[in-house]
């Protein structure tokens, strides 16, 4: 594809060089800064200044003013110029002779110093000398397979190497150490300095032009068989893709990214980046091409032209205008290199941005998405293509000049549905990928904002987890949006994150009530009942708290009993305001009073009171519509029993008023119990419920975390209800037999064989008295385990204790009291800890007691 990269000027027209005389032609061109050099066949060598102009309209243009020309004095056409800047000397090629001229006047140094035999000669641009005042030339010599280098001075010149070839060279190029040459047959590296040699590539020099051209450190331009532009490092290899230029070229140049080649009829204009031909310039006669520190100069026989490359950006502006993404951005990095760091980092941002929009208007999203990263686009342009979807407040104006050609959304997919249906799908993707980022800085209130807007339209189901999770949309626009598709639920959200939990609410309720129409959630009352289950305002929870248990009383009672644990510990709801809201609604008054009493364990009577109550008036109540024991009568009852067993606080004496007359036979029997009446409740269970597994059950739970001796107390005397005097009951005599062989272990045997009847066998009883055998045996033993344990602890006691008595102290008539110096009368004294003695009255002294200090340095104040 064509790029407009480089336009022809010309520079020097036929006239100014040779007016009439058409018997002149141009041999050889050289130009330094704006110093052009000519030389021609008929040994002139001209100088011209060339002075470039810019147009208003932005139109290159050179004049070329001649300053001079000189004759060389042979009848032979100068064949090469070189310039050397820091000499201000100019290196001629004529007749196999290398003369040096002033770049001035055009003058022979006054020495004559020259280099004689020389074919074709050229400088090298990476000179080893370092010598800033010499430059180092490499010519082929007029000696066969001869190359020669010398290094070149302001008027003298000193020959350094002379390397010898397999092959007559045809043309060289130089960089550092490094020869390239074009020999008869094949191209090769040959370093100077160490003799070797590297083979590059078959070449016949006698059917085509070799070309050899240094293009940057270590790197050379060669033409190649085939119509190939090879590229060449110093080591043999090539890290570029050849170019494909013409089988007939004649010269080649290079001016990044482009190489630049020429050939009878067309200078082509290659990419380096992509190899790809880019531009084609009709050309006829051309027989130079040269670039000249990045200026490339074209010439015939009778005139000079420059090959002008169009701004960079331009090139990258006109393949963006075509479509040609690809081709811009290779194009824009290998600019890297020829631009300041600043301005190509915020050049190639820009192009990466229109890029990205030329993608994005062809649906290409993935690389659309890429390029916006890459680019780091002010997402803002993207969103401001969607209608509406920018907040009214929003402050951006798009970037100028712009980025697309597109008014908005409608004028790129020209009103097709479906097209705008992935635009949105795609900015929604977006959108999403990139709040969380460094690309929302600054501008999370439009980005979420256009979310919020996009996922309302489409009914996405992510429009409620943006809601509930830190958002940045703005009230009004989100609100008047949510309002317009009907999102109330979703609406209620963005009003509960902005604070405002009283309007939420207030639409919530109705959706429920079906005052307005919304079927987001179809657990939209549950969802209210939690909510206000978390919700501080306690206002909020009474002004709805009637509406909620009219719905349903036991779900709506979680609004009381589910609420954070650290706000019911502090009580900020009072639960007798609560209990008293609740007396209109029962089921809610049992739930809130279950949660008091068995989870928040509450110890206050009048809970614990209440509740049982209310167990007890609903089990009646049931009982008085139905004599048969349904599934809810069952649960309460077993309610009722869990709580008069569990518990201690409720008001006994009451509870039993109002059970008394009552088939509660079991409840009867457990609220005696509490009341220490035992023998009324084990008489209750066994001669009116007939359950001896209930009276067994009963002694077992309310000797829970009593002494043995209860527990006995309470096995013997269901034991004496079993066996009372003058009982006949063959079923009671059944039960005492099995109460005794199944707890051996909680009855005194030597009492329980004064009780029981002089009839029984002891095969009747032998499960008893083997227990009670086997129990007295365990207890004997663990009491002997439990003294000889006390025995050896207090052995290891007293063996403790001396030890800590230390060596014994001998008290003498000789020993003397430290601190009075007196003998001791009596077989009592104090002990320092440094081993001295005193008397004790001695040492209670405080005084005296710091003179033995202070006699003692070693002693201590302790006993």
């Amino acid at each position: 594809m064509s790029v407009k990269a480089f336009k022809l000027v010309s520079a020097v027209e036929r006239e100014m060089l040779m007016g009439d005389k058409n018997y002149i032609n141009i041999e050889c061109i050289e130009c330094c800064g704006k110093n052009l050099y000519i030389g021609t066949n008929d040994c002139f060598i001209y100088h011209f200044l060339l002075d470039e102009k810019v147009s208003t309209a932005g139109k290159i243009t050179f004049a070329a003013t001649k300053q001079l020309h000189k004759y060389l004095g042979l009848k032979k056409p100068v064949s090469e110029l070189k310039a050397a800047s820091a000499l201000t000397r100019l290196l001629v090629l004529c007749d196999n002779t290398i003369t040096l001229v002033n770049m001035i006047n055009l003058e022979p140094v006054p020495t004559g110093a020259r280099i004689k035999g020389a074919v074709t000669f050229t400088l090298n641009e990476n000179p080893v000398s370092g010598d800033p005042f010499c430059v180092e030339v490499c010519i082929i010599s007029v000696k066969r397979r001869t190359i020669q280098m010398f290094m070149v001075f302001e008027d003298r010149v000193q020959i350094v190497k002379e390397v010898f070839t397999p092959e007559q060279p045809c043309a060289v190029a130089v960089d550092g150490y490094y020869l390239c040459l074009a020999l008869t047959t094949q191209y090769i590296i040959l370093n100077y300095n160490t003799g070797v040699s590297q083979d590059l590539f078959p070449y016949c020099s006698d059917e085509k032009r070799p070309i050899v051209k240094r293009i940057g450190r270590q790197e050379f331009l060669l033409a190649g068989p085939g119509g190939l532009g090879m590229f060449a490092t110093v080591d043999g290899i090539s890290q570029r893709a050849p170019v494909h230029w013409s089988e007939n070229v004649i010269g080649a140049a290079l001016c990044f990214p482009y190489v630049v080649a020429l050939d009878d009829e067309f200078i082509t204009v290659h990419s380096m980046l992509d190899q790809q031909q880019k531009q084609t310039l009709p050309f006829k006669e051309g027989h130079i091409l040269q670039d000249f520190e990045g200026k490339v100069i074209v010439a015939t026989n009778k005139g000079v032209y420059i090959l002008v490359p169009l701004p960079l950006e331009k090139q990258i502006q006109d393949l963006l205008a075509s479509h040609r993404v690809e081709e811009a951005l290779v194009l824009a990095k290998g600019a890297r290199r020829n631009i300041p760091k600043e301005k190509f980092q915020v050049m190639y941002k820009r192009i990466l941005q229109q890029a990205g929009f030329i993608q994005f208007a062809q649906l290409q999203f993935l690389e659309a998405k890429e390029l916006f990263r890459s680019g780091q686009l002010d997402v803002r342009e993207l969103i401001s293509l969607y209608p509406f979807l920018l907040p009214t407040s929003s402050s951006f104006i798009r970037s100028h000049p712009p980025l697309h050609e597109y008014a908005d959304l409608n004028q790129l997919t020209q009103g097709d549905q479906e097209k705008m249906a992935k635009c949105k799908r795609f900015l929604m993707s977006y959108l999403n990928e990139v709040r969380s980022t460094e690309v929302a800085n600054g501008y999370k209130e439009d980005i979420d904002t256009a979310l919020l807007k996009l996922y309302a339209e489409a009914n996405h189901e992510s429009l409620l987890d943006l809601l509930v999770s830190e958002n940045f949309c703005l009230l009004t626009d989100s609100a008047a949006w949510l309002e317009k598709h009907k999102k109330y639920f979703a609406l209620g959200l963005l009003y509960h994150y902005n604070g405002q939990d009283a309007a939420a609410l207030q639409l919530w309720v109705k959706i429920v009530d079906g005052d307005i129409q919304d079927s987001t959630r179809s657990d939209l009352y549950e969802y209210i009942v939690d909510f206000l289950t978390f919700c501080p305002d306690q206002e909020l929870v009474w002004k709805y708290s009637e509406w909620i248990l009219q719905k349903n009383e036991e779900v709506g009672v979680q609004i009381f009993t589910k609420r954070p644990l650290e706000e019911q510990e502090k009580n900020n709801i009072n639960p007798d305001d609560i209990v008293s809201c609740l007396n209109k609604y029962p089921k809610a008054r049992v739930k809130y009073l279950e949660h008091l009493v068995l989870e928040r364990k509450i110890q206050k009577e009048k809970y614990h009171t209440h509740l049982a109550v209310l167990y007890l008036e609903a089990i009646l109540q049931l009982k008085s519509v139905t004599t048969d024991n349904c599934t809810e009568t069952t649960e309460l009852v077993l309610k009722l029993r869990s709580l008069l067993q569990k518990s201690d606080l409720y008001r006994i004496r009451f509870i039993l008023d109002k059970i008394q007359g009552t088939d509660l036979h079991m409840e009867s029997a457990i609220l005696y119990g509490k009341l220490e009446e035992h023998e009324k409740a084990l008489h209750i269970l066994v001669h009116e419920l007939k359950d001896f597994h209930a009276a067994e059950d009963y002694c077992m739970w309310n000797s829970e975390n009593r002494d043995v001796q209860y527990r006995q107390r309470l096995f013997h005397l269901l034991l004496s209800v079993y066996l009372t005097p003058g009982t006949s009951d063959c079923a009671l005599v059944m039960a005492a037999v099995d109460l005794l062989n199944n707890h051996p272990a909680e009855f005194d045997a030597g009492l329980v064989l004064q009780v029981v009847p002089d009839s029984w066998s002891v095969q009747l009883l032998s499960p008893f008295l083997a227990g009670a055998v086997r129990q007295s045996i365990h207890t004997k033993r663990m009491t002997q385990v439990a003294l000889g344990l006390a025995q050896a602890e207090n052995l290891i006691y007293k063996h403790e204790k001396v030890k800590q008595k230390g060596a014994p102290i001998l008290l003498s008539d000789k020993k003397v009291c430290q601190v009075c110096q007196n003998p001791f009368c009596e077989p009592v004294f104090v002990r320092y800890p440094n081993g001295s003695m005193a008397h004790t009255h001695c040492a209670a002294n405080r005084h005296l007691n710091s003179n033995v200090t202070h006699h003692s340095p070693s002693s201590s104040n302790q006993t």
